[in-house]
């Protein structure tokens, strides 16, 4: 059977990867970036998957842009991937890029984007027979991560998480799974070139657990190799 995914921020990096493989294996993919007219690898991607894909322009929080998105789409969505989502200045107290630009910019994007997006597509998701809401979080957002820089991004990932679980147990009632998920630590522009994984190493495992979700799941935080993590 078929799934039907929407990613956001597919244009680059994890998103993008997981675009690719979710295309490749057949299934359908609505795919949303910020500059689509950029895009041009996921553009090529979606022109190579004979009809099974399409691109919508969007910022992760422009609540008019995803209702329309949502309009436009027919029929169902089956996994809603909140993936969009950026880094805040990496320094302590001392660093000057913690401004309220910034910090204003990474938590609308990775804490208030989900809940956007989840709001946007809940009437998408109510016709699927396994919705799911599958939320790009990161381990540094666990109260359990030991951390002396990346304030805001951590706290955007923290409320990330805590948005996942208060989405979880109000759409509970509409038997949508919702979790977020740490993507392991990936070599990305956003996670430098030392990291541990690959891109298709970490999209790979995520998309096996968003397939394996069940709402018995509903409201937990996973690593991409399903190991359960601490909020």
């Amino acid at each position: 059977m078929t799934t039907t995914y929407l990613i956001t921020g597919a244009n680059r990096g994890i998103g993008l990867e997981m675009s690719h493989q979710i295309l490749q294996s057949g299934d359908r993919l609505y795919a949303v970036c910020r500059n689509p007219e950029a895009a041009t690898e996921l553009n090529n991607l979606i022109q190579e998957s004979n009809g099974r894909g399409q691109v919508f322009k969007s910022e992760a929080c422009d609540e008019d842009a995803l209702a329309k998105i949502a309009n436009e789409i027919v029929g169902s969505i089956d996994v809603l991937v909140c993936n969009a989502g950026v880094m805040s200045a990496r320094g302590g107290l001392s660093d000057a890029a913690n401004n309220a630009s910034s910090v204003s910019t990474v938590l609308m994007t990775n804490t208030a984007g989900p809940f956007f997006a989840a709001r946007a597509f809940h009437k998408n998701l109510k016709q699927s027979s396994a919705p799911r809401i599958c939320i790009i979080s990161s381990y540094m957002g666990s109260q359990q991560h030991q951390g002396a820089s990346a304030y805001f991004y951590r706290a955007s990932k923290a409320g990330a998480n805590n948005i996942m679980v208060t989405l979880a147990n109000e759409l509970k009632a509409d038997g949508i799974t919702v979790a977020s998920f740490h993507p392991g630590w990936v070599k990305t522009e956003m996670g430098g070139s030392g990291a541990d994984i690959t891109p298709k190493e970490s999209a790979s495992g995520l998309i096996k657990q968003f397939q394996a979700l069940k709402i018995s799941n509903t409201g937990t935080f996973l690593n991409y190799d399903g190991k359960s993590l601490p909020l």
